[in-house]
Formats: structure tokens, sequence, C-alpha cells
């Protein structure tokens, strides 16, 4: 391009000389003058376009440099097979494919203190586009967006700081992702079903109420509701333990559970040490986890996972903030992400490509789900109140913890 350039501004160059030294001698030919004149016409349209290009290119360049962006993980790190491990390999794989400054920040402790202080660091290290997965977040923004009115936050799953010029909030319809997994999995053969959920929060209720409704309707559609059940409970935190596995043992082998939805962060491990030893399967969550748990518990645990479009927000969001310059267009907005399209992959929520299709529930069956889904033609409750009145059988015990 800057050859481009100076060999534009040279013509010109060369064409003034020759018009200065006409200027001394006879003049002319008409016929000459005029080529001369449409040379240096067309000479100059060159140098412009030359010139305007370059301006393009050194805005752009300009545009991108001027980011940096920055994650901060909630409660658990970027190995958790989960919601941060998915923001962050988005945000490295955009940054990374775009020549962008990036780094992510680990809270000493699970505190709004400790998330606000990693923030603060951040931003103090030069870093003015903040990616931030989850609702933990919600005091964090409430008190560094408006301190710092010059720095982008990107929050997933939280719509807590609607009206904040600075901050871009993504929420998801959960119960849909929900809903097409209980559906999926009693379309695949399975009639006794359970959901262990991480804290009773709204995205995770969203997901289990889902579930029962997506169970219910395959049940119906099957006429099988009497023969349909769900065990439901909360584990009361986002992890594993004893406690929580114990339950599992009697669900998997006093209960005959066949299939568990295992959602929120690690508390899936539990459900899957003792799925793995007794033939039961696993539903994952927020990603598609099929490769991480079939690669802890063994191939084929894995029936299907109920997904959030993270790395798509991600991907989305900075491509218009960093590369675009147009994340005007989305502060203060908080957005429900669903479905938008009857192409699946065009989708904020959905099952995984992994899942374990069958003449039962085939990949065109879940096509054909989320078109109606899509036309309306199936709805699904997000209210997170109470749980779905439904035909099949729901046992509810609550929370563990």
């Amino acid at each position: 391009m800057k050859k481009k350039l100076l060999s534009a501004l040279l013509a010109t160059a060369m064409v003034a000389s020759l018009l200065v030294g006409c200027g001394s001698k006879e003049a002319a030919p008409a016929a000459e003058a005029t080529e001369t004149e449409e040379v240096a016409e067309e000479t100059e349209e060159v140098a412009e376009e030359a010139t305007e290009e370059v301006a393009e290119e050194t805005t752009e360049e300009a545009a991108a440099s001027e980011y940096a962006v920055a994650m901060i993980t909630d409660s658990g790190d970027i190995t958790d097979q989960s919601f941060n491990q998915a923001t962050y390999e988005a945000c490295v794989a955009f940054c990374e494919a775009n020549g962008i400054d990036f780094n992510y920040y680990k809270p000493t402790d699970d505190s709004d203190e400790a998330r606000i202080a990693s923030t603060e660091q951040a931003i103090a290290e030069g870093y003015n586009v903040i990616v931030m997965p989850g609702y933990l977040f919600a005091t964090t923004v409430a008190e560094c967006a408006p301190t710092y009115e010059d720095v982008k936050f990107i929050v997933l799953d939280d719509s807590s700081a609607e009206g904040m010029a600075n901050v871009y909030e993504a929420t998801y319809q959960e119960e849909l992702p929900g809903y097409m997994a209980g559906y999926a999995a009693v379309k695949l053969g399975y009639k006794h079903l359970g959901f262990l959920g991480g804290m009773s929060v709204p995205a995770v209720i969203r997901y289990g109420y889902g579930y029962v409704q997506g169970a219910n309707a395959a049940a119906e559609e099957l006429g099988i509701t009497d023969q349909v059940t769900v065990e439901y409970v909360y584990g009361g935190q986002f992890f594993g333990d004893a406690d929580i596995t114990a339950v599992m043992d009697t669900w998997y082998n006093e209960k005959g559970v066949e299939v568990v939805f295992g959602c929120g962060g690690g508390v899936y491990t539990s459900a899957a040490e003792i799925a793995q030893n007794c033939g039961g399967k696993i539903i994952g969550v927020d990603v598609d986890q099929a490769a991480t748990i079939d690669g802890l518990y063994g191939e084929g645990i894995t029936v299907t996972s109920a997904m959030k479009g993270l790395a798509a927000t991600v991907n989305t969001l900075l491509t218009e903030t960093v590369l675009n310059d147009n994340f005007a267009a989305y502060g203060g907005k908080v957005e429900n992400l669903g479905i938008i399209s009857d192409n699946v992959e065009e989708n904020y929520v959905g099952l995984a490509p992994s899942t374990q299709w069958s003449d039962g529930f085939t990949e065109d069956d879940y096509k054909a789900l989320v078109a109606d889904m899509n036309a309306g033609k199936i709805t699904v409750d997000n209210n997170t109140e109470a749980m779905p009145a439904v035909s099949i059988t729901v046992n509810d015990f609550g929370s563990i913890k």
C-alpha cells in the first residue's frame, strides 16, 4: 500500500514538473494539453484512492490496537469444564486470531471484594475490555462500571446493570436447552431421569424446570407418562463432594435412575463417579462436555449436553467492540439470548453436536424440534417460582446442603 501511494505521488510530481516546464515555452497544441490534464486528473484520483485506503487501514489498526481484553473468573477457574473455561477459550481464540493483548485474572477467593480487586488490577494494568462470566459479578459491575466509564464490560449471565452505557449483559433462555435435554432423554428411551443442580439460582432453576417440561412432553407424545419419573435435587454448591456422591449412589443403585442432568459447574462429578460403575449416563451443561466427562469417566457416558452459546456471544461482542469499534450499539443493553433460527448452528442455545442420536431421536428430529420452538409451536415456561405442573412423576428433594 505504501508503495502504491509513493508511486502515485511521484507520478503527480512528474506531471506537475512537466506543466511548469511547459509554461516557459511556446504553448503546446490543444490536444496535447488536454491529454496532459487527463493524466494529471487520473493521477490525482489514484493518489486520493491510495490515501483513503491507507487511512482506512490505519483506522482499523488503531481501533484494534487501542483495546486490550481481560477476563475475570467467578468462583471457579479456567479448567472448570464449564462456564469459565468456555468463556476463556473463546477470548483466547479471538485475541490470538486478531493480535489483541489478552490476560485472565483469578480472584484470590470467592467474594465480591476479591472479584472487584481482580477487576481493578486488570484495569490498572491497561485492560479496557473486561469479560465477566456469571451472575456472581453483579456487585463487581455495580462497583466498577460507574468508576471506570472508559472501560467496556461484557457480562455473561447477569442482568443487574441494565442502562449503564459501558456495560453489555447477556442472559440465556436456559429453559429451552433444558427442555431439549429432557425431551431427548425420554425419546432416546430413558424413563427414570435425575436432575442434579448446583445451587438453586435462577439460571439453574430454568434449566431444571425446562428439563422436566421436555421430559413430560416426550412422555405425552409416546403415551408413557405413567412410566417416566424425574428425581430432582440441588447440591447447594457448584462442585461435587462425598455428601452429594452418596445421594447419587442411592439414585443410581437403589432407585434405578438411568441418566442424570448434572447442571452447575463441577457438581456433575458426584453423579459421574457413581454412573461409571453401574452403567449410568450423564447429561452435561453449558458447553459440550462429552469429551471431558467421557475422558474422565468412560467412553459413551455422556448422552448429550444442554448448551449456551457462550463462544458465539463472546466472539460477537469482541468483534463489535474491538474490531468494529461499535460497542455503543450494545452498551446499556441486556439481551436474553435463545433460539433465533431454524438452523441449529445459528442459535444461542441448543444440544451438543456429540448427542447420542438413535432411531428414537435422530438429528433430523432435533432439527424439527428446534424449528417448532422457533415458530412458537412449542413454548416453554420460564417461571422459577414453582415446579411445572406435569403428568410425569417428579420427586423434588430440595437441596442437599
